[in-house]
């Protein structure tokens, strides 16, 4: 099996798994009890905090631990409208995750504006587009800091320049960064940043929200835990599994990035000299190291993943929890690829398992599925490749 999904999710660290079964075993007290089984975990809680502080680049006191990226964005959308001082309108990247568009954009129906903030035909957001639109207040703009499909690295500091000009919160969502590249919530200049533990071989079901210290942001569950912002009894197996992942990370981030750039150089390269008919999209800007999106003409995603399936690489036609639709990439209609076009497109995601003799069976495959497309299609009669 080749796994180049990694976008979607990644396979537990075995030190993440260990640490989670040592945390229920013998820390399973209530971090909010008095007695010394609640003071324990409590002090589990804090140190790991204190390590996912680290790989984020965040005071611990910023951190509040949720589900995962998707509440924590909820959190966020729940947050700026519930600022009386502010408008009911907010800005947000037009390739933000599907999950996250579709909650901001159902807030129309309820008298929200909801600007989207268009991207160039790299998929980088126009900062020219934000000036337009920040002639006008608004409570929130939400850019993530690299795309989950096509990897681009969006312009996170100067966004929140802007934003910080006109008085208004920003919010990156960079799960997609996570444990891939150096990120740093306190030097990026943001007030909010959404992560998900299970994007740097964590567990699932764990993530955090970011609150710049010194702002007021309402809690979208009401309770005493999290220092009142986050209500409910914390999931600390989770937590101390997110601070593992972390830990790992931030030792081998570097050399791991490297790697993975290298990797993904390596197949871009043996694609465009090997597999007929293949596109590239995002391939002129700066990108995340492991993600690869692209089309070969003529062929549907559902076609390309089936046959590559069939050999036992796996992959995804972009956002895990939005493929298999049959709907286009709204991030590639938003560069400007043609809908039929779209329809074709598919996303490798490398990862810490990913060696340079997949690579080499990757593109080989490809090659053979697009060939065979390419006969196919000059002969009607002839039948289908076997596999």
């Amino acid at each position: 099996m080749i796994y180049l999904d990694h976008n979607a999710t990644t396979r537990p660290l075995p030190k993440v798994i260990s640490a989670m079964n040592a945390c229920m075993q013998d820390c399973w007290g209530n971090p909010s009890s008095k007695h010394p089984l609640g003071q324990e975990a409590r002090r589990e809680l804090a140190a790991a905090r204190a390590e996912v502080g680290l790989l984020l680049r965040a005071q611990p006191v910023e951190i509040i631990f949720t589900s995962g990226a998707t509440e924590s964005n909820h959190h966020v959308l729940h947050g700026a409208l519930h600022r009386p001082e502010m408008p009911r309108r907010i800005i947000l990247s037009a390739i933000e995750h599907a999950g996250y568009m579709k909650s901001a954009l159902r807030l129309r129906q309820e008298g929200v504006t909801v600007d989207l903030l268009p991207v160039d035909s790299a998929g980088r957001v126009r900062l020219d587009a934000l000036r337009e639109m920040l002639q006008q207040d608004a409570a929130l703009i939400s850019v993530m800091a690299a795309n989950n499909e096509t990897g681009v690295l969006q312009p996170v500091r100067e966004i929140a320049a802007m934003a910080r000009e006109r008085g208004i919160p920003m919010h990156v969502d960079a799960t997609q960064m996570l444990g891939k590249l150096p990120l740093s919530f306190a030097e990026w200049g943001a007030d909010l940043m959404s992560v998900s533990a299970h994007k740097l071989h964590g567990p699932k079901g764990i993530g955090a929200l970011v609150v710049r210290k010194g702002l007021t942001w309402s809690s979208l569950l009401s309770g005493q835990q999290e220092r009142a912002r986050r209500g409910g009894t914390e999931n600390l197996a989770g937590i101390v599994g997110f601070a593992a992942a972390a830990r790992h990370a931030r030792e081998t981030l570097e050399t791991e990035a490297a790697r993975q750039t290298a990797l993904r150089e390596a197949l871009e390269a043996g694609l465009i000299e090997q597999v007929p008919g293949v596109t590239i999209y995002g391939a002129e800007a700066e990108r995340l190291p492991n993600t690869v999106c692209l089309t070969v003409a003529g062929m549907s995603s559902d076609k390309l993943l089936d046959r590559l399936e069939r050999r036992g690489i796996f992959a995804s036609s972009g956002a895990a929890c939005s493929s298999g639709g049959s709907d286009p990439s709204h991030v590639l209609l938003a560069m400007g690829v043609a809908g039929n076009v779209a329809l074709g497109a598919i996303r490798l995601s490398l990862g810490r398992d990913t060696q340079l003799a997949d690579i080499s069976e990757v593109v080989a495959t490809l090659r053979a599925v697009a060939e065979a497309n390419d006969a196919a299609g000059s002969n009607p009669e002839a039948p289908a490749p076997a596999h």
